[in-house]
């Protein structure tokens, strides 16, 4: 297999296999969340073709956004149980499909099932969760660096792939731009399939940082027991306030990024005069942005208290939304919003991955990631469909702004309720 050759090969040069993994999965969120944030660029478009309004659309998309979120635990569990590279081909599949057969979609039922569900599960069954895998499994030392990259593939992807979909649909409409989703979603299968392993023992390797294999364990569950798997983790940690606390700081994560922003900042812009492309083009500066934030958020959240981290990244983003509908919308404005913003779009997710582990254990930990990331999604889905209502009955999206604003000064100041926790040694820097 070309893995074994690969970790060989780099093993002689002192190269651990695991930066190969972390590159494949860095691809395969990336085309997924390109996958995710696509449709944001198709509601203009899709309410001028087909006359559904922007409620309608909302609330196609906030069915994708709630399974996203609710496949999660269970993704992790198929994970643990089948492996990560089948789980991500499935993936990888079923949203594939998903999209190929919407391009020949003329039906408002047919945009659920297939943006809604079929894409909605498809993209559920990685997320965020793959990353916290991946991070777990193959790095014990760097894990909040891990992390941080695969956070940032995730947002940067959401937001790098706009302009060019913008592009793509103002030039040669919105299928030209789906069918280039579908086309890097087929070279990240390619990626999976010839380099991707479950475990590091699959190379005959310990995880990074470590000296000591870790033995296989093959799985005794059954198929029944593996589904109730995420449900009797669920109920042994509710019963605690960290879990819940990072539940409701991450519904208000995911309402004030992709429900939010991702979904409607286009549109938004649109009502305001500026063109998709220029929009579009704000998103990616965001990406950017981003990607600096979030891995140095990786950075932060090995060496510092990651409550204090979670206080300081809520109350930015929070106040950056208050102040967005002050911007006027020039180009200045929204460039400086861009800027504030795009550093915090997806930077809570290395200290909320380093609280769960040090909360829950490394064993669980995905699981326990997967619920608390169905809380993201939840918001997402809140948000998606709230701010497409007050579009189409109040013809402005500002109170959704604001709502998402004080919510997020809220996740600020609960983020400190959580009990502290024994630090983790500093990673060593080799």
């Amino acid at each position: 297999m070309v893995s074994s050759v690969l970790a060989a090969s780099l093993s002689r040069r002192r190269i651990h296999y695991s930066w190969v993994i972390l590159a494949v999965t860095f691809l395969t969120m990336l085309v997924m969340a390109g996958a995710v944030g696509a449709p944001g660029v198709f509601i203009n478009p899709l309410e001028a073709e087909f006359g559904w309004d922007t409620a309608e659309i909302s609330s196609a998309l906030a069915v994708r956004f709630a399974l996203f979120g609710l496949v999660g635990p269970f993704a992790a569990a198929f994970m643990n149980h089948f492996g990560v590279r089948k789980v991500v081909l499935t993936a990888l599949t079923l949203v594939a499909s998903g999209m190929v057969l919407s391009l020949f979609m003329t039906q408002f039922w047919q945009l659920v099932v297939l943006w809604g569900l079929v894409v909605g599960f498809g993209t559920g069954l990685t997320a965020m969760v793959l990353g916290a895998t991946v991070a777990t499994r193959w790095f014990s030392q760097r894990r909040g660096m891990a992390m941080g990259l695969l956070s940032a593939s995730s947002a940067t992807g959401q937001l790098v792939f706009m302009p060019m979909l913008a592009n793509l649909t103002e030039h040669y409409g919105w299928r030209t731009a789906l069918t280039c989703i579908c086309v890097a979603i087929v070279i990240a299968g390619v990626a999976v399939l010839a380099l991707m392993r479950n475990r590091p023992a699959d190379l005959q390797l310990p995880s990074y940082g470590e000296t000591d294999i870790q033995p296989l364990v093959a799985s005794t569950q059954t198929f029944a027991e593996l589904l109730t798997t995420p449900l009797k983790v669920l109920r042994d940690v509710s019963g605690t306030w960290t879990f819940w606390v990072l539940f409701m700081t991450f519904f208000i994560c995911g309402a004030s990024t992709n429900g939010l922003i991702q979904t409607h900042f286009i549109s938004m812009c649109g009502d305001y005069g500026l063109i998709a492309t220029t929009a579009a083009g704000m998103l990616a500066v965001m990406g950017i942005f981003d990607f600096v934030g979030t891995i140095g958020s990786g950075w932060l959240s090995d060496r510092f208290d990651n409550r204090w981290l979670l206080f300081a990244y809520y109350g930015l983003r929070g106040v950056a939304l208050i102040i967005l509908p002050f911007s006027d919308f020039t180009v200045y404005g929204l460039s400086f919003f861009a800027l504030i913003y795009g550093l915090d779009w997806i930077a809570t997710v290395p200290p909320t991955v380093k609280l769960t582990v040090q909360k829950f254990g490394p064993e669980r930990a995905n699981i326990v990631f997967g619920w608390i990331f169905a809380g993201h999604q939840l918001g997402a889905a809140f948000a998606a469909f709230g701010a497409g209502w007050t579009r189409t009955h109040f013809a402005s999206y500002l109170p959704a702004f604001f709502i998402s604003g004080l919510l997020c000064v809220i996740a600020a100041l609960i983020a400190l309720s959580i009990l502290p926790v024994l630090k983790t040694p500093k990673a060593q820097t080799h």
